[in-house]
């Protein structure tokens, strides 16, 4: 796996995630591995996996360069946010965000969200991540992460789906071949 993100950023962005879906009585992003499937996305090597669990489909041609021109597109924004994070931290707190205790965490990204807030018609517009503000990307990325299929590099040991009483498909096979369904857990 290519690796998308400094140190720093990683540090940062995971730090970030671990607001988002904090640990409590329950494990929460940095237990399901958030950053690893944030970092898995943002190097584009898994997007789609194979049926038979035995790993990633390789892009080629329009579909790879239209999937690589969105993901540097999130890279950018990622890198670029992580940095905001870290500034407004530096300047609020003195110290970098993952640094930082959880509360000072949550005010940085408090202003974040605050100085970033869509109307309801704008956020249900904002279909396409990359239309969503940083802080609502983050948010998106983060949630998807914690209850993905773990073949994508989040939601390990299944925690996000024991979190929700979800016991998943053995594999993705299982899923996609109709030897297993979801409408039991449907509304």
């Amino acid at each position: 796996m290519d690796t998308a993100l400094t140190p720093q950023e990683r540090a940062t962005l995971e730090a970030a995630m671990a607001r988002v879906i904090p640990t409590d009585e329950h494990p929460g992003a940095r237990e399901a591995g958030a950053i690893d499937w944030l970092e898995r996305y943002l190097a584009g090597d898994a997007v789609y996996a194979k049926p038979d669990g035995s790993g990633f489909q390789t892009l080629t041609g329009r579909l790879a360069d239209a999937w690589e021109r969105r993901i540097a597109t999130l890279r950018e924004r990622y890198r670029t946010g992580a940095a905001e994070l870290d500034r407004v931290a530096g300047e609020r707190f003195g110290a970098r965000f993952a640094e930082l205790e959880g509360e000072r965490q949550d005010a940085v990204l408090a202003e974040l969200e605050r100085g970033a807030t869509l109307t309801r018609e704008r956020t249900q517009a904002a279909i396409l991540e990359d239309e969503l503000p940083f802080f609502a990307l983050l948010a998106l990325h983060t949630r998807q992460a914690f209850y993905s299929d773990p073949v994508y590099g989040g939601n390990r040991d299944q925690v996000g789906w024991r979190h929700i009483g979800f016991p998943g498909p053995a594999t993705m096979a299982d899923a996609l071949e109709d030897r297993y369904t979801t409408d039991d857990y449907l509304a």
